[in-house]
């Protein structure tokens, strides 16, 4: 393949690492900072043991954006009444995707691209807490 295989492949892998350490750390401010501390440095790692600089760089970089765009998503489930662990389970197993999709090459380019830009649309349609029962009884 080349070299623009393996930047691929890093951006993927870090971006699901990400992803996956936002959902089992991101639930507080400290966890999601947490989460992107270490799934920089858990990138930054994975990049240095596929290939060279660039893939370090590339690693790290991923996976602060999958920490970071993973943690919009777990403050608005939150928000709306999701527990913990189902969200540890939904972001685990959509970063384990992501790491698989990030196989094909110039996916990882994708994901990075594409992580960021969901959350963001996602940020800006955050609704209410859903009301339930509540209205009715008014």
């Amino acid at each position: 393949m080349g070299a623009w295989y393996t930047i691929g492949l890093c951006l993927g892998l870090g971006l699901g690492v990400g992803v996956i350490l936002a959902g089992l750390l991101g639930s507080t401010t400290l966890g999601a900072s947490a989460a992107a501390l270490a799934a920089t440095a858990v990138g930054a790692i994975a990049g240095l043991l596929i290939g060279d600089t660039a893939e370090t760089i590339g690693g790290g970089v991923a996976g602060f954006l999958g920490a970071v765009s993973a943690a919009a998503v777990v403050y608005g489930a939150l928000r709306r009444g999701a527990t913990r662990l189902g969200i540890a389970a939904y972001l685990g197993m959509a970063g384990v995707a992501l790491c698989l999709v990030a196989l094909i090459p110039l996916a990882g380019y994708l994901e990075v691209i594409g992580a960021p830009l969901l959350a963001a649309r996602m940020r800006g349609r955050q609704a209410a807490r859903f009301a339930g029962l509540r209205t009715l009884a008014k």
